[in-house]
């Protein structure tokens, strides 16, 4: 058993004090608490994790209106029906706001004692509750310890910031003294995609300002965004690469070819320390950086710069990196216990193996195909275990540092959204497109990525994180999640269609402040020419009021449903449209019209061989080539028998009548020998999916 795992189930840390007050005891004793959550302690995924395993549901009370629709059609049933379950209502807001709930819920958890309240100041004493509180809930482990063991005292603002830098993220600003120290610190962290809060990147920044050692580096600038500090490494790469062939042909006189650079600070950076040159392999392995052809293949002085650098060997430069690609995914594949955010990690890995296997089509390796299959089976094994234990407790996990699910996407945006005129006087008025691609995968992102960074120019940022799919895996569950900002649970009666989406998109935007005018949908007819719709596209973002563009781009997902030649043949197909500039003139107007850009998808997709399609005629509600839809169990169930490795999933976040049988691992609900391209299931190619910031700037 893990570490994380055996704290979520014992109590220990941070958690215990919580906990407590959630026994199998008291859950015999009462059916109903009440929790004030002001500090969002209860969107950690350990704590969900135990909770549902000691037998308790959690609901938040953000709407008076959606919270009675989900207690009365859900929990005031299964109770008038004698079923037990254990409800947690949760306020984020502090105690003295639980007069705002139904009378007769308050009651019942006043009658218990079960009206709780649990906040950052009374786990954190020793330190100021609000620089702890951006802190990201995973952090808090180290944190407690560190308080426990350190016992700082009653330090002050600065004096907490100081103390979570150095225990939390490791960072001691007083100890880095070359730019192979700062840039150790800052791989060390963007790397594994770290994010910090920005109190504690402007304090940071600062200390290292108070040095006078910094004077000419980017800091504001690649300190707290891991884009543009790749974007500072990507345009420094050739000036490094060039200054070690000069040197090591003794043509140190020579004068350099000029590079216009973006970012400020000096040109020649010290890639070939060990502290560096241990994270830049991976950078370019993996994507995050491209190779040059600044320099010549053969020429390069040492043979881990190689890895970098485009040249006539470029094929065995891209056998090698498919290979070290291979043996990651191989090595680090997460297991039952993992976190959300390593399964996330892993599938951008291996996007990047995919992408590159299908790009290089005869087998690039010796290994053969085979084991490759073997490899693919064992990661969606592990990963439908994973979804199992762990998917039910995802949708109420924190959206404010990342989205965690497609319905936080909206969420997300809206906290860099400031209604017009609730800002200060003559303040810019942001604009923000949601770009959400019809079943993109992320292995599919990979390519266009790629056109992107070409075609949209270098002072164009682009952010890239993944996010988790609503289960099952169609677009009229996930899809419409995004533009309602709500699990499906709330728009029951739509599921099966997608015509309510431009409505979903008004009205979560007017509850938020926006005006009409100001929010915008378009979605891309079927077998709409791109450019029909990119003109469709410039009508709306072009207008002077309009600051909320909800987008679908169809292409992907149309081209899903025609391929036939598998996974290689829907790539193929997606390289060609990424070469071809549609997409990426698309995003280039909306950042033309000053939008901040968000590129997403509703559901990836995956390669399926069948294994009989069941007669199902009337009784299915939806049937498709990777789940059936039921409306009860008793009709489920009758299919379920003739295919018994078919998994039915549970009610997550799903009505009472929409009951899904979902094809098992890598298979369809099609006819045996057949296969297809799909969507539906809880494959990881299905459930996580891009999730990417576009900007202008630096």
């Amino acid at each position: 058993m893990s570490g994380s795992k055996q704290r979520a189930r014992t109590g220990a840390g941070w958690r215990e004090p919580i906990l407590r007050h959630f026994t199998p005891e008291i859950a015999a004793a009462s059916r109903l608490t009440i929790v004030a959550d002001p500090d969002l302690l209860l969107t950690e995924q350990e704590i969900l994790d135990a909770l549902r395993s000691r037998g308790y549901d959690l609901i938040p009370f953000d709407d008076h209106v959606a919270f009675r629709f989900a207690y009365e059609s859900r929990y005031r049933q299964l109770w008038d029906r004698g079923e037990k379950t254990n409800l947690v209502v949760v306020l984020r807001t502090p105690r003295d706001d639980l007069d705002a709930l139904p009378y007769d819920l308050l009651e019942q958890a006043r009658r218990y004692e079960r009206c709780l309240s649990f906040t950052i100041a009374a786990l954190f004493p020793n330190l100021v509750p609000n620089i702890v509180a951006q802190l990201d809930r995973s952090d808090f482990d180290v944190l407690y310890k560190a308080q426990e063991e350190q016992a700082p005292g009653q330090p002050g603002v600065n004096a907490t910031k100081d103390f979570i830098l150095r225990h939390v993220f490791k960072v001691a600003p007083e100890l880095i003294e070359k730019p192979a120290d700062l840039l150790h610190v800052l791989l060390r962290r963007h790397y594994r995609g770290l994010q910090f809060p920005t109190e504690l990147d402007e304090r940071f920044v600062h200390l290292l300002r108070l040095s006078g050692r910094w004077a000419d580096w980017p800091l504001e600038q690649i300190v707290p965004s891991r884009a543009s500090f790749l974007s500072f490494l990507q345009e420094r790469w050739p000036i490094f690469l060039r200054s070690r062939v000069a040197s090591h042909e003794s043509r140190l006189g020579e004068p350099e070819t000029p590079y216009e650079l973006r970012f400020e600070g000096p040109a020649d950076i010290p890639f070939d320390h060990d502290d560096v040159r241990i994270y830049v392999d991976n950078l370019f392995v993996e994507g995050h950086l491209e190779p040059t052809d600044a320099v010549v293949a053969s020429e390069v002085p040492a043979p881990w710069m190689l890895v970098g650098v485009v040249g006539a060997d470029a094929g065995k430069g891209d056998a090698e990196r498919f290979k070290r690609l291979l043996a990651r995914l191989e090595e680090e594949l997460p297991g039952r216990d993992a976190s959300h955010r390593s399964w996330a990690d892993y599938a951008r890995v291996w996007a990047e193996w995919a992408a590159l296997r299908w790009e290089l089509g005869d087998d690039p390796t010796a290994k053969s195909r085979d084991d490759w299959e073997t490899l693919h089976d064992a990661i969606e094994a592990s990963f439908a275990s994973w979804m199992t234990d762990h998917f039910a407790s995802l949708h109420n996990l924190s959206f404010v540092q990342r989205p965690v699910m497609v319905h936080h996407v909206p969420h997300h945006i809206a906290r860099r959204f400031t209604a017009t005129g609730a800002g200060a006087p003559g303040a810019r008025m942001t604009r923000h497109a949601l770009v959400v691609v019809d079943g993109l995968a992320l292995d599919q992102w990979v390519p266009l990525r790629a056109a992107l960074r070409e075609q949209l120019g270098p002072d164009t940022v682009v952010e890239e994180d993944a996010s988790f799919a609503w289960v099952p895996t169609l677009i009229g569950v996930s899809r419409q999640s995004f533009f309602a900002g709500e699990p499906p649970f709330f728009f029951g009666t739509t599921l099966g269609s997608t015509h309510k989406e431009k409505s979903h998109w008004q009205r979560f935007w007017e509850e938020r402040g926006a005006r009409r005018l100001e929010i915008g949908y378009a979605c891309q007819k079927k077998q709409e020419p791109d450019e029909v719709f990119l003109e469709r596209v410039r009508d709306i973002s072009s207008h002077p009021k309009m600051r909320l563009l909800g987008l679908v781009v169809g292409t992907v997902d149309q081209s899903m449903h025609g391929v036939v030649t598998g996974t290689s043949g829907l790539h193929s197909i997606v390289r060609d449209w990424a070469r071809s500039g549609a997409f990426g003139r698309l995003i280039g107007t909306l950042l033309d019209d000053g939008y901040e850009v968000f590129i997403t998808a509703d559901h990836g997709n995956i390669a399926g061989s069948g294994i009989g399609k069941p007669n199902v005629g009337a009784i299915a509600d939806e049937r498709g080539e990777r789940v059936h839809v039921f409306v009860d169990d008793r009709t489920r169930e009758k299919v379920r028998a003739e295919f018994p490795e078919s998994l039915p999933w549970p009610q997550i976040g799903l009505p009472e009548t929409y009951r899904p049988l979902l094809a098992p691992g890598r298979s369809a609900f099609i006819h045996e020998g057949k296969t297809t391209v799909a969507h539906g299931g809880i494959a990881m190619e299905e459930v996580i999916v891009p999730f990417v910031r576009v900007e202008r700037g630096g």
